[in-house]
Parts: structure tokens; C-alpha cells; sequence
């Protein structure tokens, strides 16, 4: 089965090592059951009973060490990182995102150049410790050209650190907490450690209570705080450097959250409709009910192959490979907001059902919204990805293919990379992609394609266009389903994806773009010839009724029943 079910869990990629952290975390919250876990949501209970876990069978420590550092079968290996991410928040955001923040909390220290610190991190998360990442401030945000932490120089050569970080989470008991800051005087950059339970160091406040509510979002403030060189990770263009780069690790586990939320979602809402009845008849026999529930499932299919698939890129990178800096921020930005997408289309079915308390469903409405909304808005991703319009679609470059990653390598390019250049990265021709699928929907969006680069070649935005961040915005959309689509395809090869669930897959593809290209053509001025060629890139996807009834009975209807939580 292509979705997580956690009943069937078997992943043949995964070494035993690693489907052994699997499967335990399975158990434990199976065994906790879906009734605690919501009375310790609803009662914003502190998961003490994870910690306790992760002190006992360490999985952070053997997936978030890199290779050298913990025991000898530990390793920061994005495949498996990955996978653990589904598990978590198909169980509850809360611990996903104790699991989320300390990734952001360790990066800063695999980038850095203290060695002392990296031995002393793989002993504390033997020791089930979780981390923290203090960039952001409160007047700032992730403003860091305006950073106000300091490390004020004193005559011994140590430093007091002053200043405080908003919105952190694991801030009230993070083992260590990565900060970022500048140096009094020189204006330098610099990360350094601060532990949590040291007296100079001020909790202030649980900031956050209606998101992840049993997680400690907090502002915490550094009172005089003594740092010598043993707790600096880096300094100048290094500490500049992990701090974006730490962000273009830490994104790309949003899109999986949001993956294993809707995975859970949907067997919920198809347990309930393919149970219930109404007018006579049972709630998936309504012709509407099919619809919503098949495209919510092809959306979330679409998710996890896109996913995947950057995923492998993100695995395969190096210095003459960067084109996950690409795909990164589509992770986040996309997958995330496709995922509010299928829990909007499954609550739509299941109504009332969705808000009750006894439901995961109530949790994930709730906490989907938020995953578009952390490490950069959609905005700040979308910005970023039209750095690569130009290269993806005219300047295409040769490359090896990339192969699927469930390789058990340590990922060390990661604390490696470097930042900026973005004008310099290229790419294949996405075309490859399309050779030998003939299926209808597919073709229908590679038109859709080949017009809106014709767009881009013969009528290009007008200076007045490319001043307005909203049109860039809005351009952008249309762009961000080619790569979206692209990798779709490499995946349906390698997972020998039905085409019916392509065609499914393509079918909303077709839409969304449709409709991407009318709102630049309704809300925007445009020359004559950009009209002309938005209004030609709205298409009708194919209409196949067997292909649709195909796909509905055996892998949509198919899931009933296939996992229902222990109580």
C-alpha cells in the first residue's frame, strides 16, 4: 500500500535498525490509543510520556546523529527522517513538531566547527534530550539582518549574552538551545549554545495555546548569560550560512506533517461515510461523496510523490547538484497547502463529525493550517521559488539521474552546503519527464505547459509587472505545478503508480492551473498577447468515467476499514 497504515507497516527500503524505531514508535501511541492522546490535547497536557519514550529507545539519537558522532548504526539520513516525520503527525502535531524543532535546534550544530559541542550533543540526545532554535525575535521575526541578541566581548575573552528569542519551541526544556546573534562592536554573526536550565536563562512565557497546544512555544530572554568559545558553533559567513541553511533542512519536514495528517484524516472520513446512512442509502453512494473523497485521495497521492521524490534530490545534492533548493521550498510550500486542500474536501463529507472531540479529525483541523505558516510563509517560498523560472524552463543543463535514496547514506552535504548563487542552479529538460505516458490528462496539462513557457518567451512580464510582488505571486502559482508535476512522473514510474490514479492525479492538476491562469488574466492588467495565451491555457481536464470508477472502488473505497486507531 502506497499511504502509511500503520496496521501493514512495512517499508522493504528500511534497514532493521530503522524499521525497529519505526515499529516501537507505532506501538507506543497505539498502545497510548487515540482516546489519551486527545484527552492530553484537550487538557494541553505536557507529553512527558514521549520524552520518557525517546529517553528509553532513543530514536532521535540514532536518526538525528550524524555518521561519526552517536553509536555506530546512527546517521542523518533524509529518507528515514522523512518517514518518521509521517509517523509523528499521523499520531499528533504536538510530537512532530518536539521532533521538527529540535532538527532546527541540531542543524546549527552539525554546520558548525565545534567539535566539542557535536560529541556533547550525540551524549544528550542518547540521554532523550530535545533542542531548540532561537532565531527568531519578537520585533523582528526572522528579520536577521535586525537581530538585537548580542554577545557583549569581555576582558577575558568570554562574552555575556543579552537579548531575547520569540517564538521557540522547546524553549522551556531544550537540552541546547542553538542561538543566533551578533557580536557588540564588530556586528559579526555568531550561533552559540545556551542550556535551558542555567540560571542566566529566562523562560518567560508559553506564548502559543490555540496551535500545537500540548508543545511549549516560548519567548525566553538571556540574562548576562556567560559564553566562552567552547559554546560558539560559528562565527561570520558560517553562522549567516546555518542559519538559512538550517531553514532549508528544517522545511521540507513540513510538507511531510502534512502528509501524515491527511493520511489519518482520510481513514477516518471514509470509515465514517462508508458507514453511515442517509436518505436510504449509505453516504458514499452520493455521486459528490465519490468525487470529493477520490480527489482528496489523488491529492494526497500527488503529496507523497512529490515528496518522495524531493526528497531524493534533497539526498543527491552537492555543490554541482543544488536543485533541491528548488523543490525545498515547493515541499513547503505546496504540499502543505494541498494537504489544507484534503482536509478541507474530507470535512466537507464528514460535516459535523470533524469537529466532535472523541475524532483525530478535530486535532487535524485545527493544526493543518499551520504548516503553510511556519519556517517562511507560502509567500516567502513562493518568492523564493521564482528565483528559478528562468533556468527550470529556458536554461537546461545535463545531469545524472537521481536515484531513489533509500540508500541507508549519511546525508553530510547537508552541514556542508553553502548559501546564495540560487542564479546559478540549473536544471534538466522537465520534458523527460512526459516521454512514454500516454495518458490523456497528462498531455492536456504538458499543453497547458509548453503555452505558459511560450507566455514567459514571447511575452514576458512588462516592467510594470515585474515591480508588482502580486502578479510574481500569482505567475508563480502557474510555475510551481510544472516542477510539481515533474516529479510526479519520475515517481509514478519508479512506484509503478496506476496510470488511472495519474490520470486522476492530472485531472486536478489540469484544473488548479486553469484556474491559476484565470486569476492572472482576471485580476491583473495584461498586454493583448498575455491574454490571449492565459485564456488558451485554460483547459477541461479528460473525462473518463471508468477510469474515475476504477479508482474509486479499488484503492479509494478500498480503505474502509483498513486502520481504525486503537481506543
Amino acid at each position: 500500500m502506497f499511504l502509511l497504515n500503520p496496521r501493514k507497516y512495512d517499508r522493504a527500503h528500511l534497514d532493521q535498525q530503522s524499521k525497529d524505531i519505526m515499529l516501537k514508535t507505532i506501538e507506543f501511541f497505539e498502545t497510548k490509543g487515540l482516546k489519551k492522546i486527545k484527552e492530553d490535547d484537550q487538557a494541553a497536557v505536557w507529553y512527558q510520556d514521549f520524552l520518557d519514550f525517546l529517553k528509553k529507545e532513543q530514536p532521535f539519537a540514532s536518526l538525528l546523529t550524524p555518521s561519526g558522532y552517536g553509536n555506530p548504526d546512527s546517521r542523518w539520513d533524509m529518507w528515514r527522517i522523512e518517514e518518521y516525520n509521517e509517523i509523528l503527525s499521523f499520531y499528533g502535531l504536538c510530537y512532530w513538531y518536539a521532533w521538527q524543532v529540535s532538527i532546527l535546534g541540531l542543524a546549527p550544530i552539525w554546520m558548525g566547527n565545534n567539535e566539542e559541542v557535536k560529541h556533547k550533543t550525540a551524549r544528550l540526545l542518547k540521554e532523550g534530550g530535545i533542542f531548540a532554535f532561537g532565531l527568531s525575535e519578537r520585533a523582528h521575526g526572522a528579520d536577521l539582518y535586525s537581530s538585537e541578541m548580542m554577545l557583549f566581548p569581555q576582558p577575558d575573552g568570554t562574552y555575556l549574552a543579552r537579548g531575547s528569542k520569540y517564538y521557540i519551541g522547546n524553549g522551556n526544556v531544550a537540552a541546547l538551545v542553538s542561538t543566533f546573534g551578533k557580536i557588540y562592536g564588530s556586528g559579526e554573526y555568531v550561533f552559540f549554545v545556551v542550556d535551558t536550565q542555567h540560571p542566566k536563562y529566562e523562560c518567560v512565557k508559553k506564548i502559543d495555546t490555540s496551535g500545537v497546544r500540548q508543545a511549549y512555544v516560548s519567548e525566553y530572554k538571556l540574562n548576562d548569560y556567560p559564553i566562552t568559545d567552547k559554546d560558539i558553533l560559528s562565527k561570520g559567513q558560517l553562522a549567516w550560512d546555518s542559519s538559512l541553511n538550517t531553514v532549508n533542512v528544517g522545511k521540507f519536514e513540513l510538507g511531510w506533517a502534512s502528509i501524515g495528517i491527511c493520511t489519518h484524516c482520510l481513514y477516518e472520513a471514509i470509515n465514517h461515510a462508508a458507514s453511515r446512512q442517509l436518505y436510504g442509502q449509505l453516504v458514499t453512494d452520493f455521486p459528490h461523496v465519490k468525487k470529493m473523497l477520490t480527489e482528496a485521495y489523488a491529492r494526497l497521492v500527488a503529496m507523497k510523490l512529490f515528496a518522495l521524490r524531493a526528497g531524493d534530490y534533497l539526498k543527491a545534492a552537492s555543490d554541482n547538484d543544488r536543485r533541491y533548493l528548488l523543490y525545498n521550498p515547493i515541499v513547503k510550500m505546496k504540499v502543505t497547502t494541498q494537504g489544507e486542500k484534503v482536509v478541507q474536501l474530507l470535512h466537507d463529507i464528514i460535516a459535523a463529525k470533524g469537529f466532535e472531540q472523541d475524532t483525530y479529525f478535530e486535532m487535524a483541523v485545527r493544526d493543518i493550517g499551520m504548516l503553510p505558516k511556519l519556517e517562511g510563509t507560502t509567500h516567502v517560498n513562493m518568492a523564493l521559488i521564482i528565483k528559478f523560472v528562468k533556468n527550470y524552463l529556458f536554461n537546461q543543463d545535463e545531469f545524472p539521474e537521481v536515484t531513489v535514496g533509500n540508500n541507508n547514506s549519511n546525508d553530510a552535504y547537508l552541514f556542508k552546503q553553502f548559501a546564495g548563487g540560487l542564479s546559478k542552479v540549473t536544471f534538466p529538460d522537465y520534458r523527460k519527464a512526459y516521454e512514454g505516458i500516454d495518458i490523456p490528462n497528462v498531455k492536456l496539462f504538458r499543453e497547458q505547459v509548453e503555452i505558459f513557457r511560450e507566455m514567459l518567451a514571447k511575452a514576458p512580464p512588462t516592467p510594470g509587472q515585474a515591480k508588482n510582488v502580486d502578479y510574481g505571486m500569482a505567475v508563480g502559482e502557474m510555475f510551481t505545478m510544472i516542477p510539481y508535476a515533474q516529479l510526479i512522473l519520475e515517481n509514478m514510474k519508479i512506484y509503478n503508480i496506476d496510470p488511472a490514479i495519474v490520470n486522476e492525479i492530472f485531472s486536478f492538476i489540469v484544473k488548479d492551473f486553469s484556474q491559476y491562469a484565470l486569476a492572472v488574466y482576471s485580476n491583473y492588467e495584461n498586454t493583448p498577447e498575455q491574454e490571449k495565451l492565459l485564456l488558451s491555457m485554460i483547459r477541461k481536464p479528460a473525462m473518463d468515467e471508468a477510469k474515475f470508477k476504477a479508482v474509486w472502488e479499488k484503492y479509494v473505497l478500498a480503505l474502509k476499514d483498513q486502520y481504525v486507531m486503537n481506543e
